[in-house]
């Protein structure tokens, strides 16, 4: 199994830089893939400002990856609820935020749109403010 950084899978997604799209697709496909949570929130980061693309592309390109039989990606169940929960408007990192901690019974912030968007989308934890 390879773990695969950030500029790996925004080869990938993008194919800004066909020779090194050709090469880690070709890696990809040669081995087991791993991706850290991390790697996610990072490529969402950067595929939304650097990119520019919009939420629909980045959640559909996610969403893509995460199929792919031979890549395993960190607490899997949370992050399919976090980009599920990004396409319907929560930002991505805090869903992977609140999606991570589904094993607590709220979430703390003092992010006020958090809280908004976490209700909207029926988000569990419940988000309320310290």
């Amino acid at each position: 199994m390879i773990a695969v950084d950030t500029n790996v899978i925004v080869r990938v997604l993008t194919n800004d830089e066909p020779a090194q799209a050709r090469r880690a697709i070709a890696r990809m496909r040669s081995d087991a893939v791993w991706v850290s949570r991390t790697v996610l929130l990072e490529a969402a980061w950067v595929l939304s400002h650097a990119y520019k693309l919009d939420v629909a592309t980045i959640a559909d390109a996610f969403t893509t990856l995460l199929g792919v039989p031979s890549v395993d990606v960190e607490d899997r169940a949370a992050v399919l609820v976090a980009v599920s929960w990004f396409r319907r408007g929560m930002d991505f990192a805090d869903a992977l935020h609140l999606a991570g901690s589904n094993h607590a019974s709220t979430f703390c912030s003092f992010d006020k749109d958090l809280a908004k968007a976490a209700k909207r989308a029926r988000a569990t934890p419940t988000v309320s403010q310290p």
